[in-house]
């Protein structure tokens, strides 16, 4: 059976990866064997292997050393709740085609919404301008690309309605005002996504991929004496609309009331150098924004990052391995293949404290003469792909939490931040804390918020004494930014103590 771009997008995920065992294989019209599948994609991009080829050697006709097609149509869904409706509900919707052409480390790159063969031919001649020598005959097998299927989808997007999302958001509600009576307002948000991906190179690498996305975001805003504080907390997955259960409304409700709440009694420890113990999960945005962006190929490639000349060097303790991992069951930073068609994997960046690997796109890892690593990334077809984090963490270590609090005699705990920024070259970083504690002779005492922590990335990572056996992924709904694209990411960190770092706070 056969789709049109109609009828494909009505069946919503018929044709996602994990359904894709063994499957039965057609016979395209130029003799090229191509899986059902790939068929249904080349439908409904309503484009041919001829054309495909048609337009590699237009985008390579003045010399290029390699092009690739980026095909997305991007579906995207948002429902809002405020003042104890649901009053905002809009979507949008992206077409179109990539065309990227490179010679050396050169990059041409056009896109166009209009997926005519008359129109991508004129993107594709438009890229081809990087080159100007004469251009090659291209003529390669088409050689489809067989990925695992990291996030299944039982329920598509596509066949849920706004209806069946509305009742979540008014239990959110409900719940959060029913929990605390200073509560005085809830906004909540459900966005959902789902992109068909389809993409093509000159070396006749086809592969085509669906991609689900969904989160809930929920801000509960309380007030007491007319004193107000407010706090936000989130989840997002590449699932569909299984992702929105009961037990999901009740675990956020209880965590946004009881956070909110602790911030009536928080506030700031004197300012200053000090101990500070990390905790699991939510402070991996340390490792992301401190340390993983230079441990990204680019960054290196132009010796701009710190880690350039560290390959192969110490730059933490024995005990400390960091991984960024695409394969990750569900999570919101996996992807079975990444933009430049090419396997995700778990690449270890630092090994018992020796850093291993950079994150490589297909340009970097020409220039460093290795394989590609999965990290070349897209925000859609409109941009060129570069090197991105996926999901970035660290592994266990020795330590138990407990110890590691027991250990520090003045320091503080944090455990919820706002966002960071990060000098790429020096490494300096900056983040605000939302909430933590005071720690006093080995013991959690006094709730703080509204900090900020300042240190040095290659330092901090330096000064990591002490990590727990509790690794935790957030859950939570982070997308990085980069040269102005952003990008769905997951992070995640054991419990661990960095000897010293710099606290903004009071001066009393």
């Amino acid at each position: 059976m056969n789709f049109n771009r109609r009828d494909f997008v009505k069946i919503g995920g018929i044709t996602v990866a994990g359904t894709v065992l063994l499957p039965p294989f057609l016979q395209s019209c130029t003799g090229v064997t191509l899986s059902k599948d790939s068929e249904n994609y080349l439908n409904h991009f309503e484009v041919t292997p001829e054309l495909l080829n048609e337009l590699i050697r237009a985008a390579m006709e003045k010399g290029a050393d390699y092009a690739d097609l980026y095909f997305q149509h991007s579906i995207n869904n948002y429902s809002t709740l405020e003042d104890g409706k649901v009053n905002q509900a809009y979507s949008n919707i992206g077409f179109g085609v990539g065309i990227r052409v490179l010679k050396g480390d050169q990059t041409g790159f056009a896109f166009s919404e209009n997926v005519t063969p008359e129109a991508m031919l004129k993107a594709a001649r438009t890229a081809a301008n990087i080159a100007n020598s004469t251009g090659k005959n291209v003529s390669v097998n088409i050689e489809e690309l067989s990925a695992p299927n990291y996030y299944p989808v039982k329920t598509s997007w596509e066949n849920t309605s706004i209806k069946e999302k509305i009742p979540f958001l008014q239990k959110v509600n409900d719940k959060i005002f029913a929990a605390d009576k200073r509560v005085s307002k809830v906004n909540a948000t459900i966005g959902d996504s789902t992109s068909y991906i389809l993409f093509y190179n000159s070396e006749g690498r086809l592969a085509w991929d669906y991609r689900p996305m969904v989160y809930m975001y929920i801000t509960s805003i309380m007030e007491q004496n007319g004193h107000v504080e407010n706090f936000g907390v989130s989840r997002s997955a590449r699932q569909g609309s299984e992702f929105l259960t009961d037990q999901l409304v009740d675990t956020l409700s209880k965590e946004v009331v009881e956070k909110n709440a602790l911030l009536f009694d928080a506030g700031k420890p004197r300012a200053g150098e000090m101990e500070v113990v990390m905790s699991a999960g939510e402070s991996g945005i340390l490792l992301h924004e401190a340390i993983g962006h230079a441990f990204e190929a680019d960054f290196n490639r132009k010796k701009t990052s710190i880690f350039s000349d560290k390959m192969g060097k110490k730059v933490a303790e024995n005990f400390v391995t960091i991984v960024d991992d695409g394969t990750m069951q569900s999570d919101r930073g996996s992807l079975n293949f990444d933009d430049e068609g090419n396997p995700t994997e778990k690449t270890t960046l630092v090994g018992n404290g020796i850093l291993t690997s950079y994150l490589h796109d297909r340009i970097s890892a020409n220039y460093y003469k290795v394989k590609p690593t999965g990290n070349g990334r897209r925000q859609d077809f409109r941009r060129v792909p570069i090197p991105r984090m996926r999901c970035t963490r660290m592994e266990n270590g020795p330590h138990k939490k407990e110890e590691i609090i027991a250990s520090v005699k003045k320091g503080i705990y944090v455990d919820n931040f706002s966002n960071g920024q990060v000098n790429i070259g020096a490494g300096d970083f900056t983040f605000f804390v939302k909430s933590g504690y005071l720690i006093e002779n080995g013991k959690l005492t006094k709730p703080i918020k509204d900090i900020n922590i300042i240190g040095n990335g290659p330092q901090a990572l330096a000064d990591i004494v002490m990590a727990g056996d509790d690794t935790l992924l957030s859950g939570s709904t982070w997308t990085c930014g980069k040269d102005g694209q952003s990008v769905p990411v997951t992070m995640g960190l054991p419990t661990v103590k960095i000897k010293k770092l710099t606290v903004g706070g009071t001066n009393a």
